[in-house]
């Protein structure tokens, strides 16, 4: 997958913009030393030192970690899948990252190793259902073509997402799945060309503008509104979790 910053500010913003409810949840204080796990280019770690922390930036993007480097933050190139800090963040904080790290149970083994004990962690990711309409279209017009790719991302049910928080040594306080119909600010043309790449990328470029506008006129009557806007079909799990203080064994539900 490979990130652009400009498209990305220019297709995706509203990733960053819708997300900071989630820092609301987190309740950042000033001095804690805060992880954000899959920061793309910084938006929302900018926002984090407003409340005077010691933010550390991590993202498997070089182009993105770059962006946000650019921005004067603490940003390094780390596989989420793959976390080598022990005991080191008062919280970890993940907004619309954690869904394309596939192997999500070491992605919550090193986010529980890096928590300092009694440590939190919060974040939202797409759950299940999350932009059905449009992968069921994208899968249709590969499946035509004899293309058949598996989806890069994982979307978990609330229920499954606990079972993994506990099992990794977490305790769930809050987890909730909700529709959150979001408004493009292109066409899904755009959105295919930001988000879709593990699909689009197997399709020859001589099929590429015909496959576009299979998939654009597919969903047009289900995700354009009145007003001709486009309207993606979001599902987010949004969640907060605590790492056990020292010497409590069990998971405090």
């Amino acid at each position: 997958m490979d990130w652009n910053p400009d498209s990305y500010a220019a297709n995706a913003r509203f990733v960053s913009d819708l997300g900071r409810p989630v820092i609301e949840l987190l309740s950042p204080q000033p001095g804690e030393r805060i992880l954000d796990l899959g920061c793309g280019d910084g938006v929302l770690t900018s926002d984090l030192l407003k409340y005077g922390c010691d933010v550390v930036a991590v993202d498997s993007s070089t182009e993105m970690v770059e962006a946000a480097k650019r921005r004067g933050l603490n940003a390094h190139v780390v596989d989420g899948q793959s976390l080598r800090f022990t005991s080191e963040f008062d919280a970890v904080f993940s907004n619309a990252a954690m869904h394309w790290m596939v192997d999500l149970e070491s992605v919550l083994e090193g986010v529980c190793r890096a928590l300092k004990p009694g440590g939190r962690f919060v974040g939202e990711l797409g759950g299940h259902g999350n932009v059905r309409t449009i992968i069921s279209a994208i899968e249709s017009a590969l499946s035509s073509r004899r293309l058949p790719v598996a989806s890069p991302w994982f979307f978990p049910r609330p229920e499954d997402f606990r079972r993994l928080l506990e099992s990794t040594g977490f305790a769930a306080r809050h987890i909730d799945l909700f529709p959150r119909p979001t408004l493009l600010p292109g066409d899904v043309c755009s959105w295919l060309a930001t988000f879709a790449q593990p699909y689009t990328s197997v399709v020859p470029a001589a099929q590429k503008e015909g496959f576009y506008t299979e998939i654009s006129e597919s969903l047009r009557r289900t995700l354009v509104d009145e007003e001709g806007n486009w309207i993606a079909d979001y599902v987010r799990l949004q969640f907060a979790a605590t790492k056990p203080p020292e010497g409590t064994g069990d998971v405090l539900l």
